[in-house]
């Protein structure tokens, strides 16, 4: 096999373990309510299936950023498909919903170490041009997974049942795991062959985070201003500044805080969660708008989104290889206002707003994103060097996944809120959904504009 050649095997090895990861988790959406009836609980209740998995996910990335600095890639990255397919097996089992919980952490365990790892191993294996066009690539077959995962979820739901929808991660796990073991990088940098982790640390940073990321999932369900949510802040700022602490007493830390310190990586991060809090909102609230303003069946409303996943799956590599060439400056700045164009367009929406308006806007967002994410991704991953790439892929994926968090629990609270005053004033339930629809996509645009800035602070020409 040339070297060529092998490059290549070893990104597609990697990009479809963040393929799997992003298709388990959009196929769950579907199957809530099948898992809901045959469990016997509460929507609510049935919520914390993604809820769980996400927290998880989110809270162990950096440790296992910081393991891909310590151990070979192969062993890690197959161990993450192994895990992950060991998840889903059990989950095609569960036949309580304490089970399903429980099964779904083990799957975020597998996905964790994947999605944590995967931007530093495609940034080992590339270098120049070529990392920012396999960068951009990935980031497609991640968009990709968001597409057919509803569609492939609904095909197995309505042949077999919702147990059905864990099959294809349980044998793409085991795949990934066979490969990866044989074919990604086995060698690890001599200078850290002997580094020590620092578990009490990870205690603090784990708890910290874990507690932060509930109360964000939860806040707008239990109040903002309740015992439950105040607590767990105070949680988040002992443990937090517990962490911060050790952190900079110890020669080993979890997190280097002098990543900080490099501009394009501290604002490059700023600015990728902010872009995700723009997304969500209107990732989150376009379904409602189109099934219960406009009529629209579920099939329908799968193809006007549709869009949005084909104009990024095209632009991401595109715009990948164009900042490996020319730079990430001037795409990261045109990605936020090409996106923030398309939120404008979202807010002028009526009842009656035709599909090709809808199809436009969705398409104008997907480019949008594609023209930011891939540069941006690879500007972070280049300001950094070597052997801190695992940890920054983790700390990347962190602000990603942040940025989900925030975007899902800030848009549902503004929404919910306004939607409530309006209907509280006496207005019928269409005007009091359109007029929230309306002020929460402004919230979006303004996420965007601060992603703007941000990324112009990150990649200022000095």
């Amino acid at each position: 096999m040339t070297i060529k050649r092998l490059k290549w095997t070893m990104f597609t090895i990697t990009a479809i373990g963040n393929f799997i990861a992003m298709l388990d988790s959009s196929s769950v959406t579907l199957a809530l309510y099948p898992m809901s009836v045959d469990l016997q609980v509460s929507l609510g209740q049935i919520q914390w299936v993604m809820v769980a998995y996400m927290l998880v996910l989110t809270v162990l990335l950096p440790f296992f950023g910081k393991l891909g600095d310590i151990f070979s890639k192969n062993k890690l990255y197959s161990t993450g498909f192994i895990i992950f397919s060991i998840g889903a097996f059990l989950s095609t089992t569960a036949n309580s919903f304490g089970l399903l919980i429980t099964y779904r952490c083990i799957e975020a365990v597998g996905a964790s170490i994947m999605l944590s790892n995967a931007q530093a191993i495609i940034a080992t294996i590339f270098k120049g041009p070529r990392r920012g066009k396999a960068l951009g690539l990935n980031g497609c077959l991640v968009a990709l997974g968001g597409i057919s995962g509803p569609a492939l979820g609904g095909i197995l739901i309505n042949n077999l049942d919702w147990h059905a929808i864990f099959y294809p991660s349980f044998v793409v796990g085991l795949l990934g795991f066979i490969f990866a073991r044989k074919y990604l990088p086995h060698h690890r940098d001599k200078e850290i062959q002997n580094f020590k982790f620092d578990y009490k640390g990870f205690i603090y940073f784990t708890i910290s985070l874990f507690a932060l990321l509930l109360a964000i999932s939860e806040g707008h369900e239990w109040g903002w201003s309740s015992v439950n949510i105040i607590a767990l802040g105070v949680i988040t700022l002992i443990f937090g500044g517990l962490f911060y602490f050790r952190d900079h007493k110890i020669n080993y830390p979890l997190i280097n805080f002098s990543l900080f310190k490099i501009k394009p990586f501290t604002f490059g991060n700023l600015a990728v969660m902010l872009s995700y809090m723009a997304m969500f909102t209107n990732s989150i609230l376009l379904p409602f708008f189109l099934q219960d303003i406009q009529g629209y069946s579920p099939m329908v409303t799968g193809l006007l989104i549709l869009p949005y996943s084909l104009t990024l799956s095209v632009m991401a590599p595109v715009a990948g290889r164009l900042s490996g060439k020319y730079g990430s400056r001037y795409l990261t700045l045109a990605g936020p206002f090409v996106y923030c164009v398309a939120l404008t367009l979202f807010t002028v929406f009526g009842k009656d707003a035709p599909m090709w308006q809808i199809v436009f806007a969705s398409g104008i967002m997907g480019i949008g994103n594609g023209l930011f994410q891939s540069p941006s991704n690879n500007a972070i991953m280049t300001s950094v060097n070597k052997a801190e790439l695992g940890i920054a892929s983790g700390i990347l994926a962190l602000s990603r996944n942040l940025g989900n968090i925030l975007g899902v629990a800030v848009t549902i609270t503004l929404f919910e809120t306004f939607r409530n005053l309006m209907l509280g004033s006496g207005k019928l339930y269409e005007i009091a959904f359109l007029y929230s629809y309306r002020i929460t996509m402004g919230f979006g645009i303004a996420f965007g504009l601060i992603c703007l800035c941000f990324a112009y602070i990150a990649y200022k020409e000095n």
